[in-house]
């Protein structure tokens, strides 16, 4: 089987799937596409993926997109070292979690880390040619259009973190039902999976706001010890890394 990934260093959404391909220790090449310059956007990866974001699989000449959809995917295809639990309700209850997880922090970090990282980059552009980039996003265009080149208001960046808040909350009370360490139990699944870009980020922006919360602290410490995170997180993948204004915000 060969495994084609066209994605983004610092994209959660490849994140995601870098993490279950390094977790079962599935070969693949990587095509690395800059985001700000619009790779996404050109004819030849639209033809594969009309949505113009990352991720999208080649798997064999079959495409698959959707971040979500690519994880469940590679379970299937390559199940050695599952991410998917056996019973069909702890089966039901990550998809659950996961469908929560696209709804609410997958959503949410879109603002701060727009606000924080992208913006200047956008300040620098004439009116014309963000309007025009703004519209050339299939799937971002609304998102962008209401950024625009001033950034999101406090009162949305408010909002953004009240989110996140209540995804930590609720990782909190899964982790305490299921009596942890993961979200639903003893094993790490793909529900973890999907949050963990989440909180990556927060963290990497300095903007954690889990502290209080003990569990989450503690997953927080066994998602990066996990033998599939460094490879994941590979040189470049943080914005900070990326994005000289973050450095002196980033944490140790």
């Amino acid at each position: 089987m060969a495994f084609t990934l066209y994605n983004a260093p610092q994209s959660t959404c490849s994140q995601r799937v870098r993490f279950v391909f390094n977790g079962k220790k599935i070969p693949f090449d990587e095509v690395k596409l800059n985001l700000l310059a619009g790779d996404q956007l050109k004819p030849d990866y639209l033809k594969l993926n009309p949505n113009g974001v990352v991720p999208t699989l080649d798997h064999d000449g079959d495409i698959v997109i959707d971040s979500t959809v690519i994880t469940e995917y590679l379970d299937e295809v390559a199940p050695q070292a599952s991410f998917t639990p056996e019973s069909p309700v702890a089966r039901a209850r990550m998809r659950a979690l996961m469908h929560f997880i696209d709804e609410m922090p997958a959503a949410a970090v879109r603002v701060p880390t727009f606000n924080l990282a992208f913006l200047p980059s956008f300040q620098k552009m004439s009116r014309e040619d963000f309007v025009a980039m703004a519209e050339s996003k299939p799937l971002r265009r609304e998102f962008m259009m209401t950024m625009g080149q001033t950034g999101f208001p406090q009162a949305e960046m408010d909002s953004a973190l009240a989110r996140l808040r209540r995804t930590y909350e609720r990782m909190d009370a899964e982790i305490g039902k299921s009596g942890g360490p993961w979200l639903l139990g003893k094993n790490i699944s793909l529900a973890d999976v999907a949050v963990m870009p989440a909180l990556v980020r927060m963290h990497d922006l300095r903007m954690p706001g889990w502290q209080d919360l003990a569990r989450i602290v503690t997953w927080f410490d066994n998602i990066r010890a996990h033998p599939a995170f460094q490879p994941t997180f590979y040189h470049g993948s943080l914005l900070s890394e990326r994005f000289p204004h973050l450095r002196e915000k980033a944490p140790a």
